[in-house]
């Protein structure tokens, strides 16, 4: 039988192509052949990078995604191609990163059966995943994964999950239109940035707290340079050290495990709090316990892209759906009408003495090592690491001086280092890539 010109696999990698994929991560498996096939008729446009494991795969779509903003595409087999890609698809959401798993499937006919490797995608991922779907209808192939990337990166970006069946993939994919996906940002409104002015004007201990996933480097300077020349304490989140350069002579260190205390100090202390893109969940808030709903009450401004995640622990003085970058870019306009540059001064001072080497016992000073690297290596170089003791060096000694050049899992998935240094080389092959890793966590995918 003649197989349709416009397979739902071609038209599948169409709309990849038009969405601007430029790499896919995967596992090659014989349930996605028809994909493969299809990949291959446009090898000059994406590169498909084959790994030894789906774990690695997904690792490595997902540290494209947190580097490009974009989703990361990774496609593995069924059943236990899967299964070893969900850590993936776990940090993908615990990091708020974009990224789409395609997942070969057993033919629609065979469903239901018990059939070899048959597992309910929507079941196995509906936890992990921003959505969780399988392509049932051939003529809605480019539907579906036109809705994928905008999903993917609305809100707050997250992973989407898609199953192909075999016999889906060889039946004619329809003649619907393709058009790049453009996700849809919210901005704040002018009404809340003057509620904040007013706010900020009134604030006698200011902390300004950023994290979350989607800066782009123009916001990223955009709200460093307006809290520069206020003289406004800024933090950064968990394993989002890189959001601004930590020369800044404002900046106060980051929020998260084995955190400095005189940062703690100043975040309980502080009359405002203004968080741009930050969950404050459990590692920022030190096990939920840096503050409490009472006086987040009186004190916070959060403003994050998922609705859902205001007044979700803490309860906001003022709260907002916003783009992290189209808020940082509206932020940065305020003129407060005073400044806070003795603050800066002490939160920097606390930071430069906290993350200066110190002395240990025994042969090896690690955090003498770290310093070095971060003074040995140019700012633009990225450094990765996954999960373990180890970690707790890094995060502390070495000082990120530009935009993106952190790659680490908020999730606390160990094996994530090698993986993410890999993709983000293949991205970046000009640029400095070093994985820190522990022999344990380098053992998981190295």
């Amino acid at each position: 039988m003649t197989q349709p010109a416009h397979t739902a696999a071609r038209r599948l990698v169409e709309t990849l192509v038009m969405n601007g994929v430029t790499r896919v991560f995967c596992v090659p498996g014989e349930s996605y052949l028809a994909v493969l096939d299809a990949l291959a008729d446009v090898r000059d446009t994406i590169q498909v990078i084959a790994c030894r494991h789906e774990a690695g795969a997904a690792n490595m779509a997902e540290a494209y995604g947190k580097l490009t903003g974009k989703p990361g595409i990774c496609m593995v087999t069924r059943g236990p191609g899967a299964t070893h890609a969900s850590i993936g698809v776990h940090t993908a959401h615990q990091d708020s990163t974009p990224m789409i798993l395609f997942v070969g499937q057993i033919a629609l006919s065979d469903r239901g059966r018990g059939a070899f490797q048959e597992v309910d995608y929507r079941e196995v991922f509906g936890g992990l995943a921003k959505w969780a779907t399988e392509i049932e209808s051939p003529d809605r192939t480019v539907e579906v994964v036109e809705r994928a990337f905008a999903t993917a990166q609305q809100g707050r970006m997250g992973p989407v999950v898609i199953a192909l069946p075999e016999d889906i993939l060889h039946e004619d994919g329809g003649p619907a239109p393709i058009r790049p996906v453009v996700p849809a940002r919210a901005a704040l409104d002018p009404a809340f940035v003057e509620a904040v002015r007013d706010r900020l004007s009134r604030a006698e201990r200011p902390l300004l707290v950023l994290g979350g996933s989607g800066w782009t480097e123009e916001a990223a300077a955009a709200i460093g340079d307006w809290s520069e020349r206020l003289g406004l304490p800024v933090s950064l989140s968990f394993r989002r050290k890189d959001i601004l350069s930590n020369a800044r002579p404002n900046y106060a260190g980051d929020l998260g495990l084995g955190c400095n205390p005189e940062l703690m100090k100043r975040a309980k202390d502080a009359d405002l709090l203004i968080a741009i893109g930050a969950r404050l969940g459990e590692n920022p808030t030190q096990g939920y316990t840096l503050f409490d709903r009472a006086r987040t009450a009186e004190t916070l401004v959060h403003i994050h892209p998922g609705a859902e995640e205001l007044g979700r622990v803490w309860t906001p003085l003022l709260s907002a759906t916003a783009d992290n970058s189209l808020a940082a870019h509206a932020l940065s306009t305020i003129d407060p009408g005073r400044t806070w540059h003795d603050q800066a001064r002490a939160a920097h001072d606390h930071y430069q003495a906290f993350s200066s080497p110190v002395p240990v016992t025994g042969a090896v000073n690690m955090s003498e090592c770290m310093a070095h690297l971060g003074e040995a290596l140019p700012p633009t170089a990225i450094v990765t690491n996954g999960a373990g003791n180890f970690a707790a060096w890094l995060h502390r000694f070495y000082r990120h001086r530009a935009c993106r050049t952190q790659l680490a899992p908020t999730s606390g998935a160990m094996g994530y280092g090698y993986p993410a240094a890999l993709a983000a080389k293949s991205l970046h092959p000009d640029r400095e890539v070093i994985c820190v890793a522990g022999d344990g966590d380098y053992l998981m995918t190295g």
